[in-house]
């Protein structure tokens, strides 16, 4: 019996002393990225944003306001804790409430307000008071020179959304892209239900075609860690292999049961979120191949 108390006792230690070297990260927090002199993560729970300091003044992303509204103000306050700069530019990443509702307070900051023209149709059939319409509307592309910072505003085609921009810094080889590509995961249901399959692949070549390095994502990736190349390839690749083997079972007249439970490629069961999220992408594709939608 003392042997047995000892052993719990000793368990418990052990455990206790793995749970305190776990602490919970903060609600938010800002970091610079490595190998930049002025580029920034502003994160607030489980979405993140960019922001470029410069001399003339603050390009800043993604407010990631929705449903907190507390969180655009934690944002500017932390890009002061940086700069007095004024904020000059918000960038709406796209049309989606979870990264750009807190836009207002931006704008009585004086930021000019930038999205791809799909974001502005879209939120101007919506008219969300905390989601102010873009002052300017990229198509293509378009470059801001501010403070001798270049960022490139790119439309890579439909992809997670249909007016989704990819940021890119040239010199720094930077971009923020928010939503298209996970790290090392099988996207989830949110991401591939409103989504643009065989567009997507063509998305994230494009994407791959700029010279970039590291890549902020809208979310924080495996132990907070910036993309990688490989990791867009490796979707890429996902993607093609898993639409080449859902069009064969929809020729099959598999789609979409049970086309979901059987289609299947090995490879890539370890990724993460696999058995939570393959059904739902696997259902998305059977929607384009099966059904044309």
């Amino acid at each position: 019996m003392l042997r047995k108390l000892l052993s719990v006792i000793a368990f418990s230690l052990v455990a206790g002393a793995a749970f305190a070297q776990a602490p919970t990260p903060p609600l938010f927090a800002t970091t610079k990225v490595e190998g930049t002199e002025n580029v920034y993560i502003f994160r607030y729970q489980n979405h993140q944003a960019m922001f470029v300091v410069t001399p003339a003044g603050v390009i800043a992303t993604d407010p990631i306001s929705y449903g907190r509204p507390q969180a655009a103000k934690a944002y500017i306050d932390e890009i002061r804790k940086i700069t007095k700069a004024p904020i000059r530019y918000l960038i709406y990443s796209h049309h989606h409430d979870d990264h750009i509702a807190g836009g207002a307070l931006f704008k009585k900051e004086g930021a000019v307000i930038v999205a791809h023209r799909r974001a502005y149709e879209r939120l101007f059939q919506r008219r969300n008071a905390d989601v102010p319409l873009p002052d300017q509307i990229v198509d293509g592309q378009r470059t801001i020179v501010l403070g001798g910072t270049r960022l490139d505003l790119v439309y890579t085609g439909r992809n997670h959304s249909d007016s989704s921009l990819v940021m890119f810094l040239p010199k720094e080889k930077v971009i923020f892209a928010v939503d298209f590509n996970s790290l090392g995961a099988i996207p989830s249901r949110l991401a591939v239900n409103d989504s643009y399959p065989e567009e997507w692949q063509a998305s994230l070549k494009r994407t791959l075609g700029l010279a970039w390095e590291k890549m902020i994502p809208g979310h924080p990736g495996p132990g907070g860690r910036l993309g990688t190349r490989k990791d867009m390839e490796e979707q890429l690749a996902f993607f093609t292999e898993l639409s080449a083997e859902v069009k064969k079972a929809s020729e099959g007249g598999k789609c979409f049961d049970p086309a979901v439970k059987e289609v299947r490629i090995p490879k890539y069961q370890t990724l993460t979120g696999h058995d939570a999220n393959i059904e739902w992408v696997i259902h998305r594709w059977c929607g384009y191949w099966g059904r044309g939608i």
